[in-house]
């Protein structure tokens, strides 16, 4: 059973992120993809998920905002493991225990490697999730790995969800699009969203050009 997206429209178009796949969460300098994350850590940990969660930040930063943003009663109902990193060359370790395995920001961790070195990564990360049914979710920030890094992450990964924002007449317009997914779809349009730093939503009448 995957995990479900809490994420009131967008769950209409993609309900869940499935065992065993590797997802990237692609964007600019935008908060939203990061907080989508620890939705998702949120949602696991709440249905009772085994949750290694790998970034380079401080642990009590992370249980601090997961706690504010999910209450105690979801971050202790499952199992969470956070690690601290400045760099990663391998994620086979984390991803052998089932549940999710999240990482934010893999781009910013896997500076140090070149394209030939990620693809082997994640070739092997791949084959361990299947196996283990591991739901992976790699953040990843636009621009900051060479091109020939970022397509290689984005080919070997089974979805693929990209934040988006961009300054219009009326203000900020946030907008998703989903250039492939773990069943074969593709979604050649621009989704508008909202999000104030505590919620997101999805307005799928509103067209973003």
């Amino acid at each position: 059973m995957g995990i479900p997206i809490e994420v009131p429209g967008l769950d209409s178009i993609i309900p869940e992120v499935p065992d065993g796949h590797v997802i990237i969460l692609e964007s600019g300098a935008d908060p939203a993809k990061n907080f989508f994350v620890r939705r998702l850590v949120l949602t696991a940990l709440g249905r009772g998920k085994h949750v290694v969660f790998v970034w380079s930040r401080d642990r009590a930063d992370l249980l601090e905002r997961l706690k504010a943003e999910g209450g105690d009663g979801r971050v202790t109902s499952g199992r969470l493991d956070i690690f601290e990193a400045d760099t990663i060359k391998s994620l086979n370790e984390y991803g052998q225990w089932g549940g999710l395995l999240a990482v934010d920001s893999f781009s910013l961790l896997t500076l140090d490697s070149d394209a030939v070195q990620l693809a082997g990564m994640l070739r092997s990360l791949r084959a361990i999730c299947r196996e283990k049914k591991t739901t992976v979710v790699l953040g990843t920030d636009r621009g900051m790995l060479e091109p020939r890094s970022e397509a290689v992450t984005s080919h070997l990964a089974d979805g693929v969800l990209q934040f988006h924002a961009q300054e219009a007449p009326e203000g900020l317009a946030r907008f998703l699009r989903i250039p492939k997914w773990v069943d074969g779809r593709f979604m050649d349009r621009n989704i508008h969203y909202d999000f104030d730093g505590k919620r997101m939503a999805i307005d799928l009448r509103r067209r973003v050009l």
